[in-house]
């Protein structure tokens, strides 16, 4: 038995599992990646990651290779959770839920939102920003990596979301972060300590540069990538909130243990008016008008998506069994009438919630009148309740699924799978990607968040293919140009971690990427925290780790 085995059996209650089995399953997530980690660490509870942190940060020395990245659900697209070191596994014992009342919901990192939503919902409350994999992914991925999803038009990110956290830091110590007024920041600073160090640098990174950090902000209405130094400080208003640079770091500031969510009342009805877009000459008005009537959710997917959803129709039982599958054959009759007219480039669907269903189908009814001017371009479909939208979100969000499990020598490759720009320009943006796509050849559909311009486009490839290994980095490079050029962002949700963090200093440039490398510094100087992620992530270094077996 190795040192570090027989040194932290005897500092910790939780389970070390050094098996190959075991390793094998930690190596990847949801992404292209695969590392092998030497230990899978799953913690009882803070004082066991206390002990492994402080372990880790006094032997990284002699040990450089010794680093500590969390994994909870596994879920993360751009190899946020995998490691070739130490992988802490929270899921298995920190996932207790404590008090939860309408407003506010203490949870621990392990969580499934799936089982945080059961509890939150007995007092007619949730936690809005849920992504897409809502039933498979934990609280703390969520805080993690920013989460957003459909209801982010309404209350934008989990950034958003958050009262309080317990985080673990470099030092080893467990400490308590909110936001808090400038009164009680020189106290903290004051007290000339660990914590105290910490505040009093990041204060002055971020006030004795405040224009520029402030210039750094992407103009996109939501945004997952570097670490959001902008939202920090607010000099007007005199609140310092640290938990703004955490959440979002994917681990590399320090780990969390803790959190307290806030709440907003769950929707009590909701319906949906469904737009068959012939042509998007004119989607950049079309969506300025949506949003003047300030839908719930705004989601949309292209034509790629629409006839892959007819041609793996039979399919849609394994996700939604044959009872639903053919309920759902039966409502879809009409649209496919619909379409003979022609196959929509784009199929927008438009929700709206309420207290009550007559205000919800009054919603849907005035947004369609006031979309007249589109008559000639658009058909629509008036949905007023949840259950006859159903068949059109179960294509937004189910059809990926089914593509990747019925071309068996091609696999998911997210590399380009979540941009954003401001919702004008995606006239001119949404061509210019499908010209990349088509370039390369790219099995592709291109989904996402219309209202604000945020797309999942996830091509299927085989990686271990070199041919097709080798498209990666110039498709990469011209899809980024493409993003810059329209102003938007890398990642609207899906954060950096192995994909995106190479590409940091370009989208941001050098002043700002020096801040987020001075963020790193302060929080992390010895890099303990889930390296090879954002401000030092490599693209040599992220290729040379591509998963060799789906």
């Amino acid at each position: 038995m190795n040192t570090l085995l027989e040194d932290l059996k005897t500092k910790i209650k939780g389970d070390i599992d050094t098996s190959e089995e075991a390793k094998a399953l930690f190596s990847h997530d949801a992404s292209m990646f695969e590392m092998i980690p030497e230990y899978i660490i799953a913690p009882i509870d803070a004082s066991d990651i206390k002990q492994i942190v402080s372990y880790v940060a006094e032997h990284k020395t002699e040990n450089k290779n010794l680093s500590i990245t969390v994994r909870s659900g596994g879920t993360c697209m751009s190899g946020g959770a995998v490691n070739n070191s130490i992988i802490l596994d929270v899921n298995k014992h920190m996932n207790a839920i404590g008090e939860v009342t309408s407003n506010l919901a203490n949870t621990q990192p392990g969580v499934y939102y799936r089982d945080f939503e059961v509890k939150t919902l007995e007092h007619g409350a949730v936690m809005p920003s849920f992504p897409a994999s809502r039933d498979l992914c934990t609280v703390g991925g969520m805080f993690a990596n920013n989460a957003g999803g459909e209801r982010s038009l309404q209350y934008g990110k989990t950034e958003e979301f958050i009262e309080q956290i317990k985080v673990v830091l470099a030092d080893g110590n467990e400490y308590v972060m909110r936001a808090i007024s400038k009164a009680d920041l020189d106290k903290k600073i004051a007290q000339n300590d660990f914590e105290g160090n910490l505040y009093k640098k990041v204060f002055e990174l971020v006030d004795g540069n405040y224009e520029a950090v402030m210039a750094a902000k992407p103009g996109v209405s939501k945004d997952s990538t570097g670490y959001h130094i902008w939202n920090v400080w607010d000099r007007e208003k005199g609140i310092f909130d640290m938990t703004r640079l955490i959440v979002g770091s994917q681990g590399t500031l320090g780990i969390v243990t803790d959190i307290t969510f806030k709440l907003v009342p769950a929707p009590k009805n909701s319906g949906t008016l469904v737009v068959f877009l012939r042509k998007i000459d004119n989607l950049g008005t079309l969506i300025n008008k949506v949003m003047e009537h300030k839908p719930a959710t705004f989601e949309g997917f292209d034509n790629y998506t629409l006839m892959l959803s007819f041609k793996l129709f039979l399919s849609f039982h394994k996700l939604i069994g044959w009872k639903e599958t053919i309920k759902l054959a039966i409502k879809l009759i009409p649209n496919a009438l619909m379409l003979l007219r022609g196959i929509p480039k784009m199929v927008l669907l438009v929700e709206f919630q309420a207290d009550t269903a007559e205000e919800v189908a009054q919603k849907v009814h005035a947004l369609r009148q006031d979309m007249k001017e589109f008559g000639h371009e658009a058909l629509f479909e008036e949905d007023e309740t949840e259950a006859k939208a159903k068949k059109f979100w179960i294509m937004r969000r189910a059809s990926f699924q089914l593509l990747r499990s019925k071309i068996k020598d091609k696999h998911t490759a997210p590399f380009m799978d979540d941009l954003i720009v401001p919702p004008h320009v995606l006239p001119q943006f949404l061509p210019e990607i499908r010209q990349v796509i088509n370039k390369y050849k790219l099995l592709a559909t291109i989904a996402g968040h219309m209202g604000d311009g945020n797309f999942h486009i996830i091509p299927l490839m085989n990686i271990e293919n070199a041919d097709e290994k080798a498209k990666l980095e110039p498709a990469m490079k011209e899809i980024t140009a493409i993003v810059l050029k329209y102003k938007g962002s890398l990642s609207g949700e899906h954060n950096d971690g192995m994909i995106r963090g190479p590409w940091l200093k370009e989208m941001y440039g050098p002043v700002a990427f020096g801040f987020f490398k001075q963020v790193k510094d302060i929080f992390d100087p010895k890099n303990i925290f889930n390296p090879h992620k954002k401000t030092d992530a490599d693209w040599d270094f992220s290729m040379s780790h591509l998963r060799e077996k789906f």
